[in-house]
């Protein structure tokens, strides 16, 4: 019997595959952005899913952004998303061309973009040894990636996605725990 794959193209992380790799306050953002996902009738979890999760249950991801305003703003941005802004996004798939996650037909799953930011956040983990991916790590690869639908939302609400790269980045490479917006 011969394969319908074909040479060199390898199936996408499972969704089990990159929940065994998250923290549990970051698997429970995602559960939060699926939630989200499935209340606003979209088949897919996108960036601006994850962005809102992550602004909203994690307060190290808050203080990257600092100004209490700007999250603010932010997270203005996405409640409108169902009745206004993003409506744009409605019936699209959010794809930075990475290789989507395999799921059956019924599941909610990852968008492209939002796996390939899921991934990139286990990376930042692994180089950092630690076993799991956390809230500021997702951060980290979603203010990574320019195309994304969470990065036009910080643009929106004028946040520069490229400086919060830099303070994440800075923060990690200094040392502290906790990436140096909060004590652990």
């Amino acid at each position: 019997m011969q394969s319908r794959t074909s040479q060199g193209a390898e199936p996408g992380p499972t969704r089990a595959d990159i929940e065994s790799r998250l923290s549990v306050a970051l698997s429970s953002v995602v559960a939060g952005a699926r939630r989200r996902a499935v209340r606003d009738g979209d088949r897919q979890i996108d960036t601006a899913h994850l962005l809102h999760s992550l602004l909203e249950a994690d307060p190290d991801v808050r203080a990257v952004i600092g100004d209490g305003g700007q999250v603010v703003r932010l997270l203005g941005y996405l409640v409108q998303r169902s009745i206004g802004y993003g409506l744009q996004w409605q019936g699209t798939v959010e794809d930075s061309g990475a290789v989507p996650l395999v799921t059956s037909a019924k599941e909610t799953v990852l968008s492209p973009s939002a796996a390939t930011a899921m991934e990139a956040a286990i990376a930042r983990a692994d180089l950092r040894g630690e076993p799991r991916a956390v809230g500021v790590d997702l951060m980290a690869a979603l203010v990574a990636d320019p195309d994304c639908r969470a990065v036009e939302v910080l643009g929106r609400a004028g946040a520069d996605a490229k400086a919060l790269l830099r303070r994440i980045e800075a923060a990690a490479s200094s040392g502290v725990p906790g990436d140096g917006f909060l004590d652990p």
